[in-house]
C-alpha cells in the first residue's frame, strides 16, 4: 500500500514539475561518488552556510533548506553518503569508496518560488531531487542493445590494435584451442572467459576505458554466474551452429546478458532520467598517453548514443521521460592551477564534440564547466628566479606534502607528439581536512547545481 501511495505522490510531483531525476554519468574514476557526496553535502548545509553563490536560489536567499527523504525505489540500495562523509572527515581524510552497484539518494529542497504560478500554492514549494549513481563500467554495456553476437564479436576484434593486441595475447592463444562446433564444454568456456576477463582488467589497469562487457570487471551479484562466461570469437555469421555446440552456448549467454542484464538495467534506470551530468576526467589520460586519451573519447561517444534525448513536454515527463538538459563537467579542476581552467573546459568541449552533436540535434540544452567536487589542493605561487609561477599545494596519496606546477593543459585535442614532450604531469592528492560542522570545500559545484536544477527552483 505504501508503494502505491509513493508512486501516486511521485506522479503528482512530476505533473507539477516538482520532481527531477538526475543521472550522474561517467567512466570509472571520473569522480561520481565524490560528486554526489559533495552535492548532497552542499545542499544539506544551505540553511546554515552561504557557499553556493552561483546557485541563484541560494544567492537570492530563496533556498530555505534541504533534507534527506526515503527513496521511492525500495529495491535499490541507498547511496552511502554517511560512510563517504566518515572517510572524508576522518583524522586522515580519504576518498570515498568507488561505486560498485546501483544506488540512489533523495533530497527534498524547500524554496521560495519566484514564479507567480507556483506562488499561488503557497509561500514555499518543494522540489524532490533523486540522484542516481551506478558503476561507470556498466555504462559500457549500453551499446550492446543494438548488436547481435556476431556484430559484437567483430567490434571487439576490430579494436585489437596497439596496446590492446599486446594485452589480449594470453586470451587469443587460449581461444585458438576452442572448437566452436564441438559439443559444449562448460569448463573450457569458463576458463577462456576468465582469461578474457583478465584481459579487460589489464586494459583498465593500463589506462584504457573501453572494456566490454562492463559487468565482467565489476560483476556485483552476478560474479561466477554462467551469464558472465562468454567472449568474442571468430565465426562465419551465415553458418548455423548446432544447438549443443560451444558456439550456440556463447550466443545463448550473450543473448541472456543482453536481455536479463543490460536491457533490464536500461529499462529500470536510464529510461527514467530527466537531467544528466557527464563527469569526465581529462587529466589522467594526459598522463597515460595518446592511446588512452583517444580510447576514453571513443568510449564517451559510444555511451552517449544510448541515452534518450528530447525536449520534455508535460505528457512526456509523465509517461515517457527524456533527458532535456546535459552538463559536461571536467573533474579534478583543483589538480591544475586556476589559469589552466579555461584550457580544461576547451579540451573537454573538444573531447565530447561528437556526443555534443548528437544531443544538439535533439535541441537539448548543454553546457561545459570545469569543477572539483571536493577540493584536494590550495592554490598559490612559487618563486623561480625573478618569476612568480602559479602552483598547487596538497598531500599526495603517499602522504607527502608537495607544492607543484603541473604544467599546461592543451586547449585542443593533442596529437600523438604531445606525449613525447611531457608537458603535463598529473599528481593525485588526498582531500583537504574539513570539520564536521562545515560543508566540503569545492570548486563550482554551485554552478553545476544552477545548470542542472536552477530552473526548477524558480
Amino acid at each position: 500500500m505504501k508503494n502505491i501511495q509513493q508512486e501516486v505522490n511521485d506522479f503528482l510531483h512530476r505533473s507539477m514539475d516538482s520532481h527531477v531525476r538526475i543521472a550522474v554519468t561517467g567512466l570509472s574514476r571520473a569522480g561520481k561518488t565524490a560528486f554526489i557526496t559533495s552535492l548532497v553535502n552542499q545542499l544539506l548545509h544551505t540553511s546554515t552556510h552561504s557557499q553556493l553563490p552561483l546557485l541563484s536560489a541560494s544567492r537570492d536567499k530563496r533556498l530555505v533548506g534541504a533534507k534527506r527523504e526515503p527513496q521511492s525505489n525500495m529495491m535499490v540500495p541507498r547511496f552511502a553518503y554517511d560512510e563517504a562523509m566518515q572517510q572524508l572527515q576522518g583524522e586522515q581524510p580519504n576518498w570515498p569508496e568507488p561505486t560498485r552497484d546501483v544506488s540512489e539518494i533523495r533530497l527534498a529542497l524547500k524554496y521560495k518560488p519566484s514564479k507567480k504560478t507556483k506562488r499561488l500554492f503557497g509561500n514555499t514549494a518543494t522540489l524532490n531531487l533523486d540522484i542516481i549513481d551506478y558503476p561507470g563500467e556498466w555504462l559500457l554495456d549500453l551499446p550492446l542493445l543494438d548488436m547481435d553476437f556476431s556484430a559484437w564479436c567483430q567490434s571487439q576484434f576490430s579494436a585489437l590494435k596497439g596496446l590492446r593486441l599486446e594485452l589480449a595475447k594470453p586470451w587469443l592463444e587460449q581461444l585458438e584451442t576452442l572448437d566452436l562446433s564441438a559439443e559444449v564444454s562448460e569448463s573450457q568456456l569458463a576458463s577462456i572467459a576468465q582469461t578474457y576477463t583478465q584481459y579487460l582488467h589489464d586494459c583498465k589497469d593500463n589506462g584504457l576505458h573501453w572494456v566490454q562487457p562492463g559487468r565482467f570487471v565489476l560483476p556485483g551479484e552476478l560474479e561466477g554466474a554462467p551469464v558472465l562466461q562468454f567472449f568474442p570469437c571468430r565465426f562465419d555469421a551465415d553458418v548455423k551452429a548446432d544447438k549443443h555446440s560451444n558456439l550456440a552456448m556463447l550466443k545463448a549467454r550473450y543473448h541472456e546478458y543482453q536481455t536479463k542484464v543490460v536491457k533490464a538495467f536500461y529499462k529500470h534506470h536510464f529510461a527514467t532520467f530527466d537531467r544528466q551530468i557527464v563527469l569526465v576526467d581529462c587529466l589522467q589520460p594526459l598522463n597515460a598517453g595518446y592511446e588512452s586519451f583517444m580510447d576514453m573519447r571513443n568510449a564517451l561517444e559510444q555511451i552517449m548514443h544510448s541515452f534518450r534525448y528530447g525536449r520534455s513536454s508535460l505528457l512526456k515527463r509523465l509517461f515517457a521521460p527524456r533527458i532535456d538538459k546535459i552538463l559536461f563537467a571536467a573533474t579534478k579542476a583543483d589538480h591544475i592551477t586556476p589559469d589552466q581552467h579555461p584550457n580544461l573546459v576547451s579540451l573537454l568541449q573538444q573531447m565530447v564534440h561528437p556526443a555534443w552533436q548528437t544531443a544538439s540535434f535533439e535541441n537539448i540544452e548543454m553546457s561545459c564547466i570545469s569543477m572539483a567536487s571536493i577540493q584536494a589542493t590550495q592554490t598559490g605561487f612559487i618563486n623561480q628566479g625573478e618569476q612568480s609561477i602559479p602552483a598547487i599545494q596538497g598531500t599526495t596519496m603517499n602522504d607527502q606534502a608537495i607544492t607543484v606546477y603541473p604544467g599546461e593543459v592543451p586547449r585542443k585535442l593533442p596529437s600523438a607528439s604531445y606525449w613525447q614532450q611531457k608537458g603535463f604531469e598529473f599528481t593525485a592528492f588526498k582531500p583537504l581536512v574539513t570539520h564536521q560542522d562545515e560543508p566540503l570545500p569545492h570548486i563550482r559545484i554551485d554552478k553545476a547545481l544552477e545548470l542542472l536544477i536552477g530552473d526548477k527552483l524558480k
